[in-house]
């Protein structure tokens, strides 16, 4: 998926882009290709992004370590305020406190939309944050656990070790 240049996005039907992919998104393993629609819209102000997503991922259980497979089924929306202040990181200071409303999204309004890298945090985010192959999953089960097993290199001083006197304990 290409870069979408913000201006172009007034020169679109609506001012609004439409894609529908079924592609691998590389930095995200899934078993099929991520399928979907991402529409972006130009409003002014802010772009708007609406999404329908669908993928297969393989997941490892915190319980019992064992794979299984989790469907992602997501809709995510988004605005992105276009600021033409986004891309300065220069003035900056090093710390700075930053209240809960200034945490959204910028974009520069003559900069580039990325939609892999979009998709690809939306689906981040949509991964369970507590990993179970199911609810009831009991996690490994010690007590079947085979013991472990005598190396037959240590059997000749095993050998030994039971023909040999005792020594009276003090």
């Amino acid at each position: 998926m290409e870069p979408i240049y913000v201006p172009s996005l007034l020169k679109a039907p609506q001012k609004t882009e439409v894609i529908e992919f079924k592609q691998f998104i590389p930095e995200l393993d899934t078993l099929m290709p991520v399928r979907g629609t991402l529409s972006v819209s130009h409003a002014g102000t802010y772009l708007q992004i609406q999404a329908t997503l669908e993928a297969i991922v393989t997941l490892t259980c915190d319980r019992c370590l064992q794979q299984y497979n989790h469907r992602l089924n997501v809709s995510p929306e988004e605005v992105i305020w276009l600021d033409v202040n986004a891309d300065r990181f220069e003035d900056l200071p090093l710390e700075q406190e930053v209240l809960s409303e200034e945490l959204t999204e910028s974009l520069h309004p003559e900069g580039h939309f990325d939609p892999e890298k979009w998709l690809y945090e939306q689906l981040c985010l949509a991964l369970p944050h507590r990993k179970l192959c199911r609810q009831d999953c009991g996690g490994i089960d010690v007590e079947s656990a085979n013991p472990p097993t005598l190396d037959h290199r240590w059997a000749a001083l095993q050998d030994l070790k039971g023909k040999l006197p005792r020594e009276p304990t003090r």
